[in-house]
């Protein structure tokens, strides 16, 4: 179990008197530039432990995020009556702001976003994208590779109302080729069916026998059974999409209701999996430092 510094990183005692420790001096300083260049906590605690630096006084080199977020936040490194300073003002500041302001932007998420994150995938993994504090998404995936081209907020919001226009505005684009149910017999329900007739026509008929073949014979039909609640979902989305007008912005709990997922392709082509199994993409512009769309949008099965 790691113990607590009685001394803050940084510094040692010697003689009675808090005076610095060079190596430890040499990790604050460079803690605050790698941060300031855009590192993050979790990649500075890594090059710490590279560098072989103990954060506790003969441990061994174990560094975590939280590590170097006290160094960061350590105001004793300004200087004081006991503690000598390890790093400027203007150092110091410009760190502490930019990790406020980095805390703020990861907390600034659309309202919208937050509904749908949890449906968007990657279209080729079927992973959940993650979604950058820059407002780009992106798969993570380790099998999958990076995004060829750029998919942003604004680009997966504006794909998802145009997919949802087009099916206000053709209603056909919803429907699902499918049967209510199909019921084809196997060897197993033949062979019940006559042993059910050999008892039947026995000359002593054994009542509760027959029963217990007959109910049988009805589950061996059931198994036999492949319902498909397809047209149901697709009345459903009719019925839900009904009445409805254009939209000039995403309406995400009419988009809940009507789809799965929605699905990111690393060619940044976007599209919705409705509810009844209906693919429907957008066709996009594409470009790899920002995407743009049109309207247009068809059926997957038709592209």
């Amino acid at each position: 179990m790691a113990k607590n510094r009685r001394i803050p990183f940084g510094y040692q005692m010697n003689n009675g008197v808090i005076v610095t420790e060079p190596r430890e001096l040499y990790a604050v300083s460079k803690i605050f530039a790698d941060y300031l260049k855009g590192k993050s906590l979790l990649e500075i605690s890594r090059s710490m432990q590279e560098e072989r630096i103990p954060y506790h006084p003969g441990e061994d080199f174990g560094w975590n995020k939280n590590m170097v977020k006290r160094i960061l936040e350590n105001e004793k490194y300004l200087g004081t009556e006991t503690y000598p300073q390890l790093i400027s003002a203007d150092i110091f500041h410009r760190a502490n702001n930019k990790k406020i302001k980095k805390a703020t932007n990861i907390c600034i998420v659309p309202e919208e976003l937050k509904n749908i994150r949890d449906i968007t995938l990657c279209a080729e993994c079927r992973k959940r994208l993650f979604r950058n504090q820059n407002g780009t998404w992106n798969c993570k995936t380790q099998r999958c590779s990076e995004f060829e081209y750029v998919a942003t907020d604004q680009m997966i919001l504006s794909a998802v109302l145009n997919i949802i226009n087009s099916a206000i505005a053709n209603p056909s684009l919803l429907d699902a080729e499918a049967e209510m149910s199909v019921y084809t017999p196997n060897g197993e329900v033949v062979k019940q069916r006559n042993e059910i007739s050999r008892l039947m026509d026995s000359p002593d008929i054994e009542y509760d026998r027959i029963k217990a073949a007959i109910m049988e014979l009805a589950e061996l039909k059931y198994d036999c059974c492949n319902y498909d609640d397809v047209p149901q979902k697709t009345v459903l989305l009719k019925e839900i999409m009904k009445g409805v007008k254009r939209l000039n912005t995403l309406d995400v709990e009419l988009l809940l209701k009507c789809a799965e997922y929605i699905t990111v392709s690393h060619n940044a082509t976007i599209g919705l999996e409705l509810i009844n199994g209906v693919k429907l993409n957008n066709i996009t512009e594409r470009s790899r430092d920002i995407g743009c769309y049109d309207d247009t949008c068809d059926e997957e099965s038709k592209c």
